[in-house]
């Protein structure tokens, strides 16, 4: 049996009123659902609107500003240059795609921690730990090649893309395109202009 929405309403003085337990949480509590992967939605209180995202965000900031920052400045720069840019949808699906795979790598990771550990639940969160510390330079080394693979495919994606581009545009007049009509030289004629013949004046058109 599948497991029932949990609804979280959002009201006007900020509260946040769990429904399954008929009463207010706070914004820990929701993180607390989050590690628990409970299937939750936020909801206003009155229009219903679906607020889920909004507060995942400031779940968000508020460990950010904890003291130990997941993202750098710099990082959050170029996420939001990517906000009105074209290929901003393909750029939140590179993040999803790339943040599953991570996700997947470490719960194989998890696994071979309880085959050496054991599955004892009181000591799960202490022998992960200890095996990532044990494997630190290992598990770098594999995210950095999976890296580096993944940055190489979405450069060749955006070669593709390019090459499909001028493709597309190479037969069409635009001036300057590459593949496209070449632009107009200072010493090209316009219909208008006058015929220039070798130089010769009228004088010596008529005395030929």
């Amino acid at each position: 049996m599948a497991q029932q929405l949990r609804i979280i309403k959002k009201y006007p003085n900020r509260r946040l009123y769990d429904t399954e337990t008929s009463s207010y949480i706070t914004l820990s509590d929701v993180k607390k659902l989050v590690l628990e992967q409970a299937d939750f939605k936020v909801e206003d209180a009155k229009t219903h609107e679906d607020l889920t995202r909004s507060i995942l965000l400031q779940i968000i900031l508020e460990e950010e500003s904890a003291g130990a920052p997941m993202f750098s400045s710099d990082m959050l720069s170029q996420i939001i240059r990517f906000y009105g840019n074209a290929m901003q949808g393909m750029m939140g699906n590179y993040l999803e795609k790339n943040i599953k795979t991570f996700i997947d790598m470490q719960k194989r990771l998890q696994e071979q921690s309880r085959q050496m550990y054991g599955g004892n639940p009181m000591l799960s969160t202490e022998a992960w730990n200890e095996f990532v510390k044990m494997q630190g330079p290992a598990i770098q080394g594999l995210m950095g090649s999976y890296l580096e693979q993944s940055a190489n495919a979405f450069m060749e994606m955006q070669q593709q893309l390019q090459q499909q581009t001028r493709n597309l545009f190479g037969n069409f007049p635009f001036p300057g395109f590459p593949g496209g009509a070449p632009r107009q030289t200072g010493d090209a004629r316009s219909p208008q202009s006058p015929a220039h013949d070798s130089g010769k004046s009228e004088d010596d058109k008529g005395k030929s």
